[in-house]
């Protein structure tokens, strides 16, 4: 038998309220003038963000292949070309008298660009070097350059010369590559697959919210906080663009964020509302007991979700730094919009915020009604009844999804991110295949000091005969310095090279030595990312225990809290790593694997999608509260607290994957396996940890759940919140024979239902 019962009034007389709750209240006409001036002004702030954003920052500003690198820029330009210019003859010889002097002239006129230094090509090549430039075929041989100036200046620089190189020249065609090409055609693509995913995302996000609300007035409201969220944050990164750099990667979180976080937030106060209305309160009233007590939750909710944000600020790569300026950013805002423009949009419409109720055209007057939320109700039961089965069954199923994970390989993100048809990873696959020694893979050794001819010679035998070596180029002296080029057998950052990193460090000389190359950033970024992750890690378990504990009282929930949240990322990661490193599915989802994954990736995948997923685990865990605070009922409150949200955060959680689907869409890998992977944790959290594994756990733990010492307990009394009115169990407003039968969705006068 399905129990129905009433959702709670507020109590007797106007309810207590903020002073932010006051203003909203009081004002929201203001309210929401100054909010269309500040978003028209964000708008104005963000424009042209984009173009100032990097598509870089993997490297370890302090480490030592970073310093190698700028005083090779500043000593030897021309030892790290960033433009490669491909010279293909066709059928022709690359020794071809014609070819050769229709090369020279592209030197020659490369050489007088402004911007470009360092500039020579295979027909200009020392005898050493002059094999790596030219392909093992004979048709295809290279011309380099350095492209000087920041990743902004470098671009501007590339647009401009571009068009005069590529393309046909005589008996030769031209194409581009290069880390500068790389990275310009990414940055490129970013924004234009961004644009698509936001048109993909919007219209199908507002047919679910009209589905979930029915009211396609109540539908528009999470859309348009998602927007000023978006818009605000843009402007954020636009003003922080003028002090540090910013990665354009993090405009893809900004929009996932700002989206699937706003219609969090507005879904959970919407929902609330419109049950405060159904109940017979006034618009007035009912905004204030909703930021009372579900705005208490979203304030706790973003509190977390830029708390696991935030510990990507304890490493130094300005990739994983830029997403927590954006996140911050992005959470604060979809915060402050929900807790001030939405309930003085709410206040406005008052009632009709159920107008336009578009399921009425779907719905059958004859079918019979089921009370709200009573399948969330027999789920929790079932589960409950049977605990220790979906406890251990959930657990293993977890784990081994998780275990690809275990043969994980780190690499470094390179042209093969970018569509197989991109002209720059064109150029660098022909490169692979067609050129002896993998040209620009190589590792280059600086040697700072004053030393004899004798003492460069000896110190090159030495590196000459380490394993793994296949040839040693160098000296060029200039001064106090050299380089030496060392070019290692097999790939640029394979493991026998990253081995051979390690070495050539350990060889001995009389001067100052420091490496640099591919495979050495890779081992200095590993390195540094190995060294902060242990504290971001007790960073964000730290914390996101001591909001969960402020939340519930309970010792046990913080710790349950953490290690589930944890356990649900495991199908996320086992899943990067069975199809973007390992290559399954590459071919339906249209990229190219490199065999490994990209340093940084899992890093940002932990700390959003642990965000994420707390944010989940708080709308359920506050509702569990609350029903335990009314009640004293453990099983009970653990069956409403999922039967009242259940249906709330698995529409979220779709919905939100649903932009993080958008966002995989992108024709970049990495792009692609943010979005993708993140779209599987917050589906796998919602439908699988929060629907079985948090309920069967707290069957097992019992009341022992919310024991806490009575210190922690006077803490908890002084300092908590949690959604609803405190009280001792048992003993709080509405405790009684049906104060715990209060249903997910109320009715509402027409016959349709409220969220």
């Amino acid at each position: 038998m399905t129990e129905v019962d009433k959702a709670p009034r507020p109590e007797d007389g106007p309810p207590r309220i903020g002073g932010w709750t006051r203003f909203v209240t009081a004002r929201p006409r203001l309210s929401l003038l100054v909010a269309l001036v500040l978003t028209a002004l964000a708008v104005l702030a963000g424009s042209g963000v984009a173009d100032r954003l990097g598509s870089g920052g993997w490297e370890d500003p302090a480490a030592e292949s970073t310093y190698a690198t700028k005083a090779l820029e500043r000593e030897f330009p021309a030892s790290q070309p960033n433009l490669l210019l491909l010279v293909d003859a066709g059928r022709a010889s690359v020794d071809d008298p014609a070819v050769a002097a229709q090369a020279r002239a592209l030197v020659r006129r490369l050489a007088a660009e402004p911007g470009v230094t360092g500039v020579g090509s295979y027909w200009q090549a020392a005898p050493a070097q002059a094999p790596a430039l030219r392909a093992e075929d004979g048709h295809e041989a290279l011309i380099a350059a350095r492209i000087t100036g920041d990743e902004g200046a470098a671009g501007r620089t590339l647009d401009r010369i571009a068009p005069h190189y590529r393309g046909t020249h005589g008996p030769v065609e031209v194409k581009l590559g290069g880390i500068v090409a790389v990275r310009h055609e990414m940055q490129t693509i970013i924004q234009e697959d961004l644009t698509r995913a936001e048109l993909i995302a919007l219209p199908i996000t507002l047919v679910l919210l009209v589905m979930v609300f029915g009211s396609a007035v109540a539908a528009l409201l999470p859309l348009g906080i998602g927007i000023v969220a978006i818009l605000g944050t843009n402007a954020v990164l636009r003003g922080l663009t003028a002090f540090t750099d910013v990665s354009v990667f993090a405009l893809n979180l900004t929009t996932a964020l700002g989206l699937g976080l706003a219609i969090d937030y507005a879904l959970f106060i919407v929902r609330r509302y419109r049950e405060e209305l159904s109940a017979g309160a006034d618009p007035s009233t009912a905004v204030g007991t909703t930021l009372r007590t579900a705005g208490r939750t979203v304030l706790f909710s973003a509190l977390t979700v830029a708390v696991s944000l935030a510990a990507m600020m304890l490493f130094p790569q300005y990739f994983l730094r830029s997403f927590a300026y954006a996140g911050i950013a992005v959470v604060l805002l979809a915060a402050a919009a929900a807790l001030i423009l939405l309930p003085a949009a709410l206040i406005l419409l008052g009632h009709r915020v159920n107008a336009l109720d578009l399921r009425r055209l779907f719905r059958r007057d004859r079918e019979p009604k089921r009370a709200e939320g009573s399948a969330w109700a027999r789920t929790a039961g079932l589960v409950m009844r049977r605990a220790p089965l979906f406890a251990l069954g959930t657990t293993a199923l977890l784990v081994l999804l998780g275990l690809p994970f275990l043969g994980v390989k780190f690499g470094t993100a390179d042209d093969r991110q970018l569509p197989s048809t991109a002209e720059s990873h064109v150029v660098q696959q022909h490169i692979r295949e067609g050129f002896p020694g993998s040209p620009g893979g190589g590792l280059e050794v600086l040697a700072e000091g004053r030393a004899t001819a004798a003492q460069y010679a000896a110190y090159k035998q030495r590196m000459a005969a380490l394993p793994g070596v296949l040839r040693v180029d160098g000296p060029l002296v200039e001064g106090d310095t050299a380089y030496f080029t060392v070019q290692p057998r097999g790939e640029a950052v394979d493991d026998p090279a990253q081995r051979l990193v390690g070495d050539l460090r350990s060889v001995p000389a009389p001067f100052d030595t420091k490496v640099t190359g591919a495979a050495a950033v890779l081992v200095d970024s590993k390195d540094a990312i190995g060294e902060r992750l242990p504290w971001a890690a007790v960073f964000i378990a730290a914390v996101t225990l001591l909001l969960v504990f402020l939340l519930t009282g309970s010792v046990l929930i913080p710790l349950q809290a953490v290690v589930l949240n944890a356990l649900s990322l495991t199908a996320m990661f086992g899943a990067v790593v069975w199809v973007f490193q390992d290559g399954h599915l590459s071919g339906p989802l249209g990229f190219t694997s490199t065999g490994s994954i990209e340093t940084t990736l899992p890093v940002l995948m932990f700390c959003a999608a642990f965000g994420l997923s707390m944010d989940y685990g708080v709308f359920l865990l506050s509702r569990i509260k609350e029903e335990y605070d009314r009640t004293g009922d453990h099983e009970r409150a653990v069956r409403l607290g999922l039967q009242r949200t259940g249906g709330l955060i698995t529409a979220a959680a779709v919905i939100l994957a649903v932009v993080m689907v958008a966002i995989g869409t992108s024709r970049v890998t990495n792009t692609k396996m943010l979005g993708l992977g993140i779209a599987l944790a917050v589906l796998m959290d919602a439908m699988v940890v929060r629907s079985l594994l948090v309920p069967a756990i707290m069957r097992l733990t019992g009341r022992a759940t919310w024991w806490a010492p009575g210190w922690l307990g006077r803490i908890h009394e002084r300092f908590g919140l949690s959604e609803g009115e405190q009280g001792r169990p048992g003993k709080g407003a509405g405790s009684g024979a049906d104060s715990h039968d209060e249903p997910v969705l109320a009715a509402r006068p027409g016959g349709s239902r409220s969220v």
